[in-house]
């Protein structure tokens, strides 16, 4: 017995050891949190400069994307062929999904940060308070992205969720963000309850919490006739619901969406900017995880009920996402405030991208050979995280452009928003790209998104044609959205100016309209000029990880 114990324990050590340098971008944050904590301890964050909460906190950003881009690097030049380690027994896996997803969320972080700065929120008091919990946030997240184990599904998860709460009601002594912030908590915490009774159902009746493990286990029971029983059916299918339950809320998902728009609304604009790109890509990066822990393969040897059921979970998660669409688009028709509008925005394209999912489940239970199957497969997850890329973009362009005007006239309301093409065009022009690329009209970055996975979508209904109807919902549902986006560019450019209403004025030499620039740009360059390079990247990634999964 003891020499196992000793065996066990030089095991772990060595494990840990050998997945430190792969964890490394994780540790940077960790580290940062650190320094911030520290910073606050001693008084240092109030020197200003590179040791200000923001200096420190984009210290720590940028270490980090070096990190990742080094272990990335470090990983695709192996000798032996072998892209993807698992750190720490197990729990987490690297690969270039991961690596990919860490660099989006580090990217998008460094741009919220970038907007604080700009619109002064949080003050100074409180900023090393703020950027703690954005990068205790940002460690869940990137948690997320990699986790290969149930338990770090729900940590993760957590990790990611409490410092969220938090920050919804930052803003002390407003009444709204308080409310937002203790509605996000219960309807998380309940969330979070069904979700983990989920996830204890699904690994006692498997017998495993690990990712690869899981289609194998599923595979032995569906295969035998005395385990394949009608409870085992109906327990299987209830703890796969309440972990795609909690999933759901985190994508803001219906009908698990309505804590997105009080939230949104209560929050500041930045850190509505946060969740709503950040907390989305994460929970998606981890909703392909764990979909493809329940296929594990494309194999054609898997038991026909086996196949069936991942299909119809594919079918299922289309429909929830057409409606989804359908829900967020018709929902922002009658919004008034701007974060609230952009809130059922956020739920509508959440809809847009879980269809990129659901066609990866359809295509991977379709009948045929592994490799064609992956291939298609493939398709859908690169729309998916080509879409992701420019998400981030045109929304954090969206919801920074709200908060440098919030700062000019004090108001979120659209209609405090007439005349802005003559009192600050370069707001006006960055909302109008922002918003034209959300609808996903060409030649912006959204559009390119849009096609893909809607092509992904109708090649997936060759195989299951009810999913023909997910298809022309979501094509109808960028129709519907143009209306109510077209309505704030038609009070921007067209409504004349109240004069009532304080004037908002952000030229474009200055800092903010430099801000307001760089990812107007941006989203135009991801549309046009740099098409290839970002799809290669998708390509790439979507590519290496359905080859691992190749049975």
């Amino acid at each position: 017995m003891n020499i196992k114990i000793e065996n066990l324990v030089n095991h772990i050590y060595t494990d840990t050891g050998n997945s430190l340098w792969a964890f490394s971008p994780e540790l940077a944050v960790c580290a940062t949190i650190l320094l911030l904590l520290f910073a606050r301890l001693f008084n240092v964050d109030r020197k200003g400069g590179i040791v200000s909460p923001a200096g420190l906190t984009m210290i720590g950003i940028v270490a980090a994307i070096f990190l990742s881009v080094v272990t990335q690097s470090q990983l695709m030049s192996n000798a032996d062929g072998v892209y993807s380690q698992e750190l720490f027994t197990g729990l987490l896996v690297f690969d270039p999904f991961t690596g990919f997803f860490r660099l989006l969320l580090l990217a998008a972080v460094f741009i919220v940060v970038w907007l604080t700065l700009l619109s002064g929120i949080p003050d100074r008091e409180d900023g090393p308070d703020f950027y703690i919990l954005l990068m205790g946030a940002t460690l869940g997240m990137m948690m997320m992205a990699s986790a290969n184990h149930m338990l770090m599904l729900f940590l993760a998860i957590e990790t990611t969720s409490v410092p969220s709460y938090v920050m919804v009601g930052f803003l002390k002594g407003r009444k709204t963000a308080s409310e937002a912030a203790l509605k996000y908590v219960v309807y998380g915490g309940g969330a979070a309850g069904v979700m983990l009774y989920g996830i204890s159902l699904l690994s006692g009746m498997l017998g495993t919490a690990y990712f690869p493990d899981m289609a194998m286990q599923m595979a032995k029971i569906a295969a035998d006739p005395n385990l394949m029983t009608g409870a085992a059916i109906t327990t299987l299918t209830l703890a796969v619901v309440m972990i795609l339950i909690g999933l759901a809320f985190k994508l803001s998902i219906f009908p698990f969406h309505f804590w997105c728009p009080d939230a949104f609304e209560g929050a500041s604009a930045e850190v509505a900017g946060f969740l709503s790109v950040a907390s989305k890509a994460a929970a998606f990066a981890l909703l392909v995880r764990f979909c493809l822990a329940l296929v594990g393969g494309s194999s054609a040897d898997d038991p026909e009920a086996l196949q069936q059921f991942n299909m119809q979970i594919g079918v299922a998660l289309g429909f929830v996402a057409a409606i989804t669409a359908t829900f967020g688009n018709l929902s922002a028709y009658s919004q008034t405030n701007m974060k609230r509008l952009l809130a059922y925005s956020t739920i509508a394209h959440a809809g847009y991208m879980l269809m990129a999912v659901s066609a990866m489940m359809v295509f991977l239970n379709a009948p045929g050979d592994a490799s064609t199957a992956n291939a298609n497969a493939s398709l859908a997850i690169e729309g998916l995280l080509y879409y992701l890329v420019v998400y981030v973009l045109m929304n954090l362009g969206a919801f920074g452009i709200v908060a440098l005007i919030r700062n000019e006239i004090y108001s979120e309301e659209i209609a405090d928003y007439a005349g802005m093409s003559k009192t600050s065009p370069m707001l006006a022009v960055g909302m109008l790209i922002c918003l034209f690329s959300l609808v996903g009209i060409p030649p912006t970055g959204g559009f390119i998104g849009k096609f893909v996975i809607f092509a992904a979508l109708f090649d997936a209904a060759q195989y299951q044609p009810i999913m023909y109807a997910v298809f022309l919902l979501g094509v109808l549902n960028t129709v519907f959205s143009l209306f109510y986006y077209l309505n704030v560019l038609r009070v921007m450019w067209i409504v004349p100016a109240q004069d009532s209403v304080r004037i908002a004025e952000v030229p474009l030499v200055s800092k903010r309209g430099a801000y307001v620039a760089f990812l107007a740009v941006c989203v135009m360059v991801a549309g046009t000029i740099f098409i290839a390079p970002v799809y290669e990247a998708a390509e790439h990634v979507s590519v290496m990880l359905f080859s691992g999964i190749v049975p």
